[in-house]
């Protein structure tokens, strides 16, 4: 056994495959002085890496976590540790048929084989499968096995040949120590190791090392159980680890694999089970392991049936029984995606938690790039640690949302699809107002903000004919036309939009500008009193973020981002503030209610309740100022993310009821009317093509792709400056268009709506990749309602982005025909943007 040193560059606790993984990874982009930690044994230290079942189904309708799935696999390949067996998910439902169309988009969307099959094709692959239940397959090649114990040595061997690696098994961890908010030393009941430098790769028991160190990683260990049925002679004659396709059983929320002379039975559908670290055995007094905790057979009563019913023949053969049944540990999360990345509480505290072994060599890799780089070629903006505000956070909310996220692991969850559990944790002052005006919620950073308004619903008799209707449930599922109903209501009069959800940052002192010019991309040396749109990028040149800043005054600057964003901004320009005290950074979110006023009719309105000059001439696009309205002193900004004339009025939170009334009430003989976000963040932004963060902007693009790329270049320096520059140098390989859906009835006369996601093909349905390997698919779909149009986003090849290039998008499986409609920025609604600068 190893001895620790006194000092490392990197301490990685947690030797199963992510912290082994991120050792190795750290080790080939030149860290030294690494040490790996375990309070288990090598090479099975007892975490989820030594009972998970270990196949890998390489589709996700996530791009983050297919990217890391594929990277994973391609490692578990180079060492030797894959073995391929295909996989077929099964659907018993025509829900679930449906549901494996959508799956095949992503397939295609992604670059993974796969195809859809019937029962016939299904039971010839894998045949003890019970026929007369499958109504279709969703068969994937590739999908593989994986002996993640047996890589995660190999990686250990590797980097401790380089002699960058110290392996220690057998050594806890005691406490973390920190000085000034950053780690400085790892205590263990072996020695004390001085470091700047920490992954917590402890899978369920993360969240207790975290909190050694003053910081949170947010999740909780729950019960995934699995028991193992044989012998089994058909399987057992194969004399091989597995020799047929696993099964998914989706409707059942199960999976069937074969493990030497037994079928393993694993399930998603039993009640949850939640854990708390603490309370997890240690490995002296645990009977199997850690992890593997005793079976509760009431439990799987229902899901040992439905196995059955899938393989009635070789789950009753003579002699067959449960011969292996555990309740395994693994790490559940508030919305079911990983938690990587520097903690926002400590600095040099980094979360390697809640990675499944498809995932772990992807992590190790992209988590390793981004210590080192900054950033990682896989965008991780998905399961970046500081996307939780503090309440999302809690034990509570974690427990709460894990509970109802578990059923949903293989479960239909629509895209727009909103959490049930916690709910109410942060209301603007407006609410009460919106919930007697019948809005229907949906959830951002804990904000509830209107989507809609059913006392709308008396527009769609007003706008009757410019409205589309969705006849298919799947497409209209979250959704109202209510939204365009709102949406022609502002373009002829005006709406107002509770946009309290935006998180704002208050930056002053003597080093406020030098900050803020190496922060964003934009010129912020403005007058007092200009707004700013600005990229914030990552070291490589791809987005971190798009927001706007006020300057204030001189020294002082807002900074107003989206609610989805927010904790993470909130870090990235905490992370960067200067060591010298020269500038301070207040998040104000908690203290700021905002109303966006748009529409022909805005000036109107506000003219009615302000003395303040409100005119093109006094008050003109693109600047703040402060006014009152009523008794109520405003923040205004005239900008406009919908296309409209209009306002972002930002005002005190405990005044907000106030600025809301006070509006409403002038606003009547305007025919003022409540809108939702969907209008703001879908159909107005759409036919303006604005991009949105995690959508259309994310690392893996830059600005000159995204065609925000700015006239000209300013002489400060700033992060991503140099990535920016060589980009400009060169025409883009791929570029940001808008694209209409010609043509949207499918074989059985339905009109279908794109949601997002859909793979962009050529109108042979041949796939378009960019010269980097990008694909081409749906960043955003949405109506177009002034336009009578439904949109695409896209990035698309350069040679494809030439506007009337036709086309095609696949859509659960039907292919529909697209044309491009602006290759660029240029806005299809109002491209001279007349109507928001008069």
């Amino acid at each position: 056994m190893s001895t620790p040193p006194d000092r490392a560059d990197l301490v990685v606790i947690g030797a199963g495959i992510v912290g082994s993984s991120v050792a190795y990874h750290a080790a080939e982009l030149g860290w030294r002085s690494i040490v790996l930690l375990d309070k288990g044994p090598l090479p099975d230290p007892g975490g989820s890496t030594g009972h998970a079942s270990n196949f890998i189904f390489p589709v996700d309708h996530s791009k983050e976590i297919t990217g890391l799935t594929l990277d994973s696999m391609r490692q578990y390949e180079e060492f030797g540790t894959l073995t391929t067996s295909g996989g077929i998910e099964v659907a018993r439902t025509e829900q679930r048929v449906e549901e494996l169309r959508r799956r095949m988009s992503s397939a295609i969307s992604w670059g993974v084989h796969a195809e859809l099959i019937g029962a016939d094709r299904a039971t010839e692959l894998m045949p003890f499968v019970e026929r007369s239940i499958v109504r279709a397959g969703f068969w994937t090649p590739s999908v593989a096995v994986v002996d993640p114990l047996r890589t995660g040595t190999l990686m250990r061997e590797r980097a401790g040949a380089s002699g960058a690696l110290t392996v220690v098994p057998n050594t806890e961890v005691t406490g973390i120590e920190t000085v000034d908010g950053r780690v400085s030393t790892v205590r263990t009941d072996r020695g004390e190791i001085e470091t700047d430098t920490v992954v917590v790769a402890c899978g369920v028991w993360s969240p207790r090392i975290a909190r050694m160190a003053g910081a949170t990683i947010p999740l909780t260990p729950g019960v995934h159980q699995m028991a193992d049925v044989g012998p089994i002679p058909e399987l057992a004659a194969t004399n091989s680890e597995i020799a047929y396709p696993i099964i998914r059983d989706m409707d059942t929320l199960m999976y069937e694999r074969q493990s030497g002379a037994d079928l393993e039975i694993g399930s998603y559908a039993h009640r949850p089970i939640l854990h708390d670290p603490e309370d997890i055995p240690s490995a002296a007094t645990a009977q199997l392991s850690p992890t593997q905790l005793p079976f509760t057979a009431d439990d799987f009563d229902q899901q040992m049936q439905d196995a059955l019913e899938l393989f009635p023949e070789i789950l009753t053969r003579a002699g067959a029984g449960i011969r292996h049944a555990i309740n395994g540990l693994l790490s559940l999360t508030p919305d079911g995606s990983p938690l990587l990345g520097e903690t926002p509480q400590v600095r040099g505290l980094w979360s390697a938690a809640s990675v499944w072994i498809k995932e772990g060599p992807g992590v190790g890799r992209a988590l390793a790039q981004w210590m080192t780089e900054g950033t990682s070629e896989i965008d991780l903006h998905g399961a970046d640690i500081a996307r939780f505000y503090p309440s999302q956070r809690t034990r509570h909310h974690v427990r709460e949302r894990a509970a109802e996220g578990f059923n949903k692991i293989y479960g239909i969850v629509h895209p727009r699809e909103q959490w049930e559990s916690d709910r109410d944790q942060r209301l603007s002052p407006f609410y009460t107002r919106e919930a007697k005006l019948d809005a229907r919620f949906f959830q951002v950073g804990g904000w509830e903000r209107p989507q809609w308004y059913e006392s709308n619903r008396s527009l769609l008799e007003e706008f009757a004919g410019q409205i589309e209707d969705r006849p298919h449930e799947w497409d209209a599922r979250w959704w109202s036309p209510i939204i365009n109903a709102e949406h022609l209501a502002m373009r002829q009069r005006v709406a107002m939009i509770d946009l309290t959800a935006f998180a704002q940052f208050e930056v002053w002192g003597p080093g406020a500008l030098d900050y803020m010019q190496r922060m964003v991309v934009a010129q912020v040396d403005r007058p007092v009193g200009r707004l700013i749109y600005t990229p914030v990028l990552a070291p490589n040149g791809g987005f971190r973020s798009d927001l706007t800043v006020v300057r204030l005054d001189r020294d002082h600057f807002r900074v107003i981002t989206g609610g989805a964003d927010g904790a993470r901004d909130h870090m990235w320009f905490t992370r960067h503030l200067p060591a010298d005290g020269s500038v301070a950074l207040a998040d104000i979110t908690s203290a700021v209610c905002t109303i966006g006023l748009w529409g022909p009719r805005a000036r109107d309105l506000l003219a009615s309740v302000t003395a303040d000059d409100v005119s093109n001439a006094g008050f003109p696009f693109g600047a703040a100022r402060w006014i009152s309205v009523a008794s109520v002193p405003v923040l205004a900004l005239r900008l406009s993310y919908v296309g409209d004339l209009g306002w972002e009025l930002h005002a005190p939170f405990e005044q907000g009821a106030r600025l809301w009334d006070t509006l409403w009430q002038a606003g009547q003989p305007f025919g003022v009317v409540p809108a939702g976000i969907g209008v703001y963040g879908s159909t107005g932004r759409l036919e303006k093509g604005y991009r949105l963060m995690g959508a259309e902007l994310d690392s893996e693009y830059g600005p000159v792709e995204a065609d925000l790329a700015l006239p000209s270049v300013k002489s400060a320096h700033f992060i991503g400056k140099e990535a920016y520059l060589r980009a400009r140098e060169h025409e883009p390989v791929a570029l940001m268009c808008t694209l209409t859906l010609d043509e949207n009835t499918d074989p059985q006369g339905v009109r279908r709506f794109p949601q997002g996601g859909e793979p962009i093909l050529t109108p042979a349905g041949e796939r378009l990749e960019d010269a980097q390997g990008r694909p081409s698919y749906v960043t955003t779909a949405g109506s177009a309602p002034t336009l009578g149009a439904y949109l695409l986003m896209a990035y698309l090849p350069s040679e494809y982005a030439v506007e009337g290039t036709r086309l095609s998008v696949q859509y659960m499986g039907v292919h529909y025909p697209v044309s491009v409609a602006r290759a660029g920025r240029t806005p299809l609604f109002d491209p001279e943007n007349a109507r928001m600068k008069s």
